[in-house]
This record gives C-alpha cells, sequence and structure tokens, in this order.
C-alpha cells in the first residue's frame, strides 16, 4: 500500500547510446534493464537535437509493428511518415503522429529535407489485451492543449492534465506533458499517486522533485506521488509520462510487442515472406530486415 506522505525517492537512470535508420543517432530510455515500462510505455527515444549536414537526414526503412501504438512528438523539423494504410503524413512542430498498430502495420519515416535540424521524441504504448489485435489506424494531431504554468509552457501530448484533455485516443489510464521554458521556471505539477512517472529532460537542466537533471538521464517515481516541483535556471524542456502500472507481462523484440515468443517468430516469418501489406512507395530507405529471434533471451516486461 502506498503512502502518500512518504514518496518512494526518485530513482535515476541513465539512457543509452543507439542507431536508427542508415546512421541517425538517438539516446534511449525505454526499455532500460531495471526499469521495463512507465504505465502503459514501453519505449523512449530522444532523437536530437541534430543538424544534418547538406544531403543527409533521418531514413528508416520499412519495418513492422504488433502490439503497440507508436507515438511521435515533434519538436523541430519535419518527418514524412508512410504506412501499409496508405497514408502519408508530414508531422511539423507542435504535432504528434499516432499510429495504432494493433494486428499489424508497416511504415516508413524520413526527414522532409535533407540537411535539415531535427528535434523529436519517439514513443511506444503497449496495447492491452482487449486492443492488441485490432484494426491498424493512423491520425495525425496538429493542435495540442497548452498551458502557461510557473514560466513553463506544458503542452498536453496523452491523457489529460492541467484541466486539459489530449486528442490522441489512448486504451490504459496514462498521461504525456512536454514542459518547455525559455527562461527561469518554477512550478508544482498534481499527480495522480495511483500513477507512475517518469521525466526526461530533452534540452538544458532542470530540477525535477529536487533532483538536478540534463539529457541522458532520467527519473522513475513509483506510485503515491500527489504532486511533482519543477524548476530551471534557464532555457529548458523535459518530458513528464505516466500511468497506471500495466498489469500485464509484455515481449518487447525489434519493433514488436507480444505476450509469448511463438506470437514474435510469427510476426518476424509474416515480415520475413512479405505477408505484411506493403508500404506506401516514397522512401530514400530499404526496408529493415527482421533480426533471428533464435538463441535470443527476451524478457517480459510489466509489474502483474
Amino acid at each position: 500500500m502506498t503512502d502518500i506522505r512518504h514518496p518512494a525517492p526518485a530513482q535515476r537512470f541513465s539512457a543509452r547510446a543507439a542507431v536508427i535508420g542508415e546512421d541517425t543517432r538517438i539516446v534511449r530510455a525505454l526499455p532500460h534493464r531495471e526499469r521495463r515500462t512507465v504505465g502503459a510505455w514501453c519505449f523512449l527515444d530522444h532523437l536530437g537535437p541534430v543538424q544534418f549536414a547538406p544531403g543527409k537526414g533521418m531514413h528508416v526503412g520499412a519495418h513492422p509493428h504488433i502490439g503497440l501504438q507508436t507515438f511521435t512528438w515533434m519538436i523541430e523539423g519535419e518527418v514524412v511518415h508512410r504506412d501499409s494504410l496508405g497514408n502519408e503524413q508530414i508531422v511539423r512542430p507542435g504535432q504528434v503522429n499516432l499510429m495504432t498498430a494493433g494486428r499489424g502495420i508497416a511504415h516508413t519515416e524520413d526527414s522532409l529535407l535533407e540537411g535539415a535540424r531535427l528535434h523529436a521524441a519517439q514513443l511506444w504504448i503497449a496495447l492491452p489485451e482487449a486492443q492488441r489485435r485490432c484494426a491498424p489506424a493512423f491520425a495525425n494531431h496538429p493542435e495540442l492543449p497548452q498551458v502557461d504554468t510557473g514560466g513553463w509552457r506544458a503542452t498536453v501530448l496523452a491523457g489529460s492534465a492541467l484541466g486539459q484533455t489530449a486528442p490522441a485516443q489512448v486504451y490504459t489510464p496514462l498521461v504525456g506533458l512536454d514542459l518547455a521554458s525559455t527562461g527561469p521556471a518554477q512550478t508544482t505539477l498534481a499527480l495522480r499517486p495511483g500513477f507512475e512517472y517518469a521525466a526526461m529532460v530533452l534540452r538544458g537542466a532542470a530540477t525535477v522533485a529536487g533532483e538536478a537533471l540534463a539529457p541522458g538521464e532520467w527519473l522513475y517515481f513509483a506510485p503515491g506521488r500527489t504532486a511533482l516541483e519543477a524548476r530551471c535556471d534557464d532555457a529548458a524542456q523535459w518530458l513528464l509520462l505516466g500511468g497506471e502500472p500495466f498489469a500485464e507481462d509484455i515481449l518487447i523484440w525489434w519493433n514488436l510487442v507480444a505476450r509469448s515468443q511463438a506470437e514474435l517468430q510469427a510476426a518476424l516469418d509474416d515480415w520475413n515472406a512479405g505477408r505484411f501489406a506493403p508500404v506506401r512507395a516514397g522512401s530514400l530507405a530499404a526496408p529493415l530486415p527482421a533480426p533471428s529471434l533464435s538463441g535470443a533471451r527476451v524478457r517480459a516486461s510489466g509489474q502483474g
């Protein structure tokens, strides 16, 4: 039983460097070997801010997803999404692309312009049992609710916070906030004690719940807190993600979220055999080959 008067101390984790597409470097916060999910949030990549050289950009070839929603929050730059439903959509700064994979979808992601600046966060949301085999879908959300609080401009990305509700359709109780400042800022955010939370700085430096935080690290807060103070001395930007602890054990392998290794292998076989619908043409990158599951140790994620 949680004690809201004496919440558990924050846990600090380091993100790890990785590469997506051809050679685009990112840092990956989730999944972490010691903390696989935060609510239904099961993946968090932070890309940039990066200035690509002339003739260069981000290009991620066709690849499949099952059992999850991909959630792209664009901060700087423009990326073209193309998928196997026939969609082609540019996601621009201040917008969210939400793709619901359900029983299966494939897509590509490409910089709109070569030699441009890019800054984004890409997240995944694990779909619960009742929805994980739903029909695939895609939505672009060009306008998100914003609230000014203590010098922070808070954008409600998912769920409800600060009296506002984001338009993205999600299937578990969760929340996502982006907080950005152009100078000193300080506020106290109300939390739901039944939620667990993660805080990750994207730009600058901030102090969250008394903990100094810079890019490349993130904090985990167990359920039980009712408030979180955040301040900065100069321009900064950070993400707050939260949700009810995800009660279902899940397996994450490559771009897939499943409940068993047999289900993962079936999706890999379908991709290798060309049984996913083709992605709308236009990407400059070749389709991604599926990594072999043979001999791999896939850890279950989830707190249930």
